[in-house]
């Protein structure tokens, strides 16, 4: 048996990379999480078994390179939308952009076998709190990527969120490090090969942790709520010809059931192509507008409002200095139903490539331009803010890719009553919008408010304070849903202290680690 074994594993790197496959498989859409649990399990044995920091490296690094790989597929098809670029080329930008984001692992896995390497208990506990500081550092170098924390693989299900409801004391990035604690659990079991109740805890606790139900929050809010998904495909929706039959869609979804009452409505991000804002030179309403009134555009959302109700949409906004065009802003623009701007929401954190190009006077002579159409710079707004809607509460805003975020999400000096996220995930593919709805409910769980994602062609839905889905259309389909929209609960631990609680916990684990190894020196 140890022959056999020892044969297995004398392909480390081959390994490394079917572990990393594996992982991928336990995100959404197909949230195997016990294969999850496998592959770190097997990913911490071959860290286990280098020889040096450097192997370990390696060895971390082939398997995020599989992971994201497989995981990021959905990219291939935001690529598909770059003209400029052949549909081949997808693969090999979504392979370029695994290579770089596997670096972090392998950082985690080669630290890790530094502090830990003299037994398992301690590089399990190492290998925890090295992969939150690598998840960390993933989600703000170079202005960060954190898509598909491992503590997205927590989520039981729609109406309960399981082991994921910890993320209210943990933050997501250590979140992702108790999975690979509980995974080491499994590693420590296998070892021990003893039928003592030591070794039933390790191989079933973690079992046990990602069965359970956690309590969820059953209240109901006394705000309603209009959630509005036009299925507006990707194809069309930066076409001018279809701006009108765009508006006519989403507004016909939107008209009030009940004359008179005060309600949300909620439209995504590319929700309407209109300047709403007076006071741009007559061309730029004539190119960007199938109205060249601005008065008339925000009559038309009033009456979509409704007696008492407040459209949120997203839009775009130009930046002019005197009468040059300079930039653009991605919005979110508040409508009340005397046609009155309410208020604005900028996105703060653009989408490279999406938004903009990094390095762009080194890739776009190459035809790599941005995946939204034209030439025009988008301008990033200030950051996270509340803002207040009087009647219609208070509202924290976050536009498509920056709930992703952790902690980027609400003004910790203001805290809103709701969170609104935006989105066009209509380029994200099969498997972009489940894990894109995945980490927004990581957001609520975390900072304990209710948030609701209006998106072009789904997943929209309305996420209440625990994480859990109360209601959502699927992908393709133009509906609407109507509700209350849920209350917050009381400030959570993550929401008074941010990501650094994430990275006490890493220390934390870390220091154990430390406390092992030296404990089997004595």
């Amino acid at each position: 048996m140890v022959r056999a074994v020892n044969r297995i594993f004398a392909w480390p790197r081959l390994l490394a990379l079917l572990g990393g496959l594996g992982s991928a498989l336990a995100f959404e859409p197909l949230g195997l999480w016990p294969l999850g649990l496998l592959a770190l399990a097997l990913l911490i044995e071959l860290i286990g078994r280098a020889e040096t920091w450097r192997r370990a490296f390696v060895l971390g690094w082939l398997f995020g390179f599989a992971q994201f790989t497989l995981g990021l597929n959905w990219l291939v098809t935001a690529f598909g939308f770059q003209a400029a670029l052949p549909p081949w080329l997808g693969w090999v930008a979504v392979a370029g952009l695994a290579a770089y984001l596997a670096i972090w692992p392998g950082l985690s896995a080669a630290a890790a076998f530094a502090v830990g390497r003299t037994n398992r208990a301690a590089l399990v506990l190492a290998m925890a709190g090295c992969w939150i500081l690598g998840e960390w550092l993933r989600g703000w170098v170079f202005t960060g990527f954190p898509w598909n924390p491992l503590a997205a693989i927590t989520l039981k299900s729609f109406a309960n969120p399981g082991l994921a409801m910890s993320a209210k004391w943990l933050g997501t990035y250590a979140l992702s490090g108790l999975v690979v604690l509980l995974a080491g659990g499994l590693l420590l079991a296998a070892h021990r090969r003893r039928g003592d109740w030591q070794t039933a805890l390790l191989a079933l606790g973690p079992i046990a942790l990602f069965l359970l139900p956690a309590a969820t929050d059953q209240r109901e809010g006394r705000l309603a709520y209009t959630l509005v998904q036009a299925n507006l495909s990707q194809d069309s929706l930066h076409d001018p010809e279809s701006y009108a039959d765009q508006f006519r869609r989403s507004s016909s979804l939107s008209l009030a059931r009940r004359p008179g009452q005060r309600r949300v409505v909620f439209w995504p991000e590319s929700g309407v192509p209109v300047l709403l804002k007076n006071g741009y030179p007559t061309g730029y309403y004539a190119a960007f507008n199938y109205t060249e009134d601005p008065v008339a555009a925000r009559a038309s959302l009033a009456r979509v409002a409704g007696e008492g109700g407040l459209l949120l949409t997203g839009n775009t906004e130009l930046v002019l200095d005197g009468s040059k065009l300079v930039g653009a802003r991605n919005s979110v623009t508040a409508i009340d139903s005397r046609a009155a701007i309410r208020g604005f929401y900028y996105k703060s954190h653009l989408v490279p490539f999406g938004e903009y190009v990094p390095l762009s006077s080194v890739l776009e002579p190459l035809g790599l331009a941005r995946f939204v159409p034209g030439d025009i710079a988008f301008i990033p707004g200030p950051g996270p803010r509340t803002i207040d809607f009087g009647p219609w509460g208070k509202a924290g805003i976050g536009v498509c890719y920056e709930v992703i975020f952790p902690g980027a999400q609400v003004d910790r000096a203001d805290r809103p009553d709701y969170m609104f996220n935006p989105s066009n995930d209509g380029w994200y593919g099969a498997w972009g919008p489940p894990q894109h709805l995945a980490q927004a409910r990581l957001r609520a769980i975390e900072e304990g408010l209710p948030l609701i994602r209006a998106t072009t062609t789904g997943i929209s839905a309305v996420i209440d304070a625990s994480g859990a889905v109360r209601a959502a259309i699927g992908l393709d389909k133009a509906e609407r849903r109507d509700g209350m929209i849920p209350p917050a609960l009381p400030p959570t631990l993550f929401a008074q202290y941010g990501n650094p609680l994430s990275l006490v916990w890493a220390i934390a684990l870390l220091g154990l680690s430390l406390v092992a190894r030296r404990r089997l020196r004595e």
